[in-house]
């Protein structure tokens, strides 16, 4: 008897400090002691009875690999759990090993297909695994529950690529009716009315995504193409800025703020940013020396234009608008007409099969007369 009883106190006392460990590893798991909390989970002789929790704090200090073995012996040991299968379908999606959380997601889709968390899920695996009918499964998610607003966003975003204007519309709306303030459905709002042309409906919806603390590089971008659609310039100009100082360099963002400067006769300032924007640029570059040879133009500052279009011509050699700026740039700079009339008739040669040529014949014909009535004023 005496032997029986200390036998019991033994396994008590036993029981009592594996459940004591087990508290410990509990609290320190609570308070982000992770590496800690693992050992002592790892201490407990019974192990199956901390898969789970092994394989939460493994994920917590970022093992992964760890973590999937701990779920993977979790699942095994104890297959009814859902939540365990749950999360480590999530993390063999987070860990890019898709075909196995398709996989398991399946697996949990047919415990509970009612879940409307597990078909979004599974929606985003076959997704990345460029599977066409992920938006069936997000479609699914939609019909479980009509205010899932993750699962909306990637319906809404799917129409947008496919641009199914009414489509999209449609999601983002009754998204909207049960979160106002969802900036990602507002952004695919906005980005709805840039794409389907309606810039006015645009602008105020970009104008929200700010208001909600979205400034972005993105959103001050198409928010300035909107309004350079709408000829407002100044404000094209001052939002492309903004979208500048996200890129200094953005050579590209560059030379387009210069042709609205250009628009609103600003020359200075489209020289600035124009001559910038083709410094950086590494690419064919005559179509922007003939912007930039405009801007002098209209400043007459001839002499800057001629060098500008003699790069343009350098990089272009064949492009015959270059040439007959060039041709005109310098009918604008030399005093002499038998230079003037020599640059034309030049053309006309180099480029005889092109259909400018009766307006350059109409010009050499002109210069010809002014030529002989200022000879003729001589002698008077």
């Amino acid at each position: 008897m005496i032997r029986i009883s200390c036998l019991l106190l033994l396994v008590f006392f036993k029981t009592e400090a594996q459940t004591s460990v087990l508290n410990v590893g509990d609290s320190l798991f609570v308070l982000g002691n992770y590496s800690k909390a693992i050992h002592a989970y790892k201490s407990l002789s019974n192990q199956p009875e901390v898969y789970d929790k092994l394989a939460k704090a493994y994920t917590a200090i970022g093992n992964y690999d760890d973590a999937l073995k701990y779920y993977e012996l979790g699942v095994e040991s104890n297959p009814q759990n859902t939540l365990l299968k749950y999360d480590y379908a999530k993390l063999l999606s987070g860990t890019k090993k898709f075909k196995e959380a398709k996989s398991m997601f399946s697996s949990l889709i047919k415990t509970d297909s009612l879940n409307p968390n597990f078909h979004y899920e599974l929606g985003l695996v076959l997704e990345k695994l460029n599977d066409s009918t992920a938006i069936n499964a997000f479609k699914t998610t939609f019909s479980l529950d009509n205010t899932h607003q993750k699962a909306i966003y990637e319906i809404a975003k799917m129409h947008l690529q496919q641009r199914e204007y009414a489509q999209v519309d449609e999601y983002v709306d009754k998204g909207l009716e049960s979160y106002q303030n969802n900036v990602k459905l507002i952004s695919l709002k906005a980005q709805n009315y840039f794409w389907s042309q309606n810039y006015h409906e645009a602008i105020a919806w970009f104008e929200k995504l700010l208001d909600l603390g979205e400034k972005s590089a993105f959103v001050y971008e198409k928010i300035s193409l909107s309004y350079a659609q709408h000829f407002n310039y100044e404000k094209a100009i001052e939002y492309r800025l903004k979208a500048l100082k996200f890129n200094p360099h953005d050579a590209t963002a560059l030379y387009v703020i210069g042709t609205y400067y250009l628009n609103t006769n600003d020359y200075e300032n489209a020289e600035k940013f124009i001559d910038d924007a083709l410094f950086l640029l590494d690419k064919p570059l005559d179509k922007e020396y003939m912007k930039l040879a405009t801007v002098f133009n209209l400043q007459k500052k001839y002499k800057e234009s001629i060098e500008t279009l003699k790069k343009a011509i350098k990089e272009a050699p064949d492009n015959y608008f270059a040439h007959f700026q060039m041709a005109a740039t310098l009918d604008s700079y030399y005093e002499d007409y038998d230079a003037r009339i020599k640059v034309y008739e030049n053309l006309l040669k180099k480029f005889s099969d092109k259909g400018m040529n009766p307006f350059i014949e109409d010009r050499i014909s002109k210069l010809k007369q002014e030529k002989f009535i200022k000879e003729g004023e001589k002698k008077d």
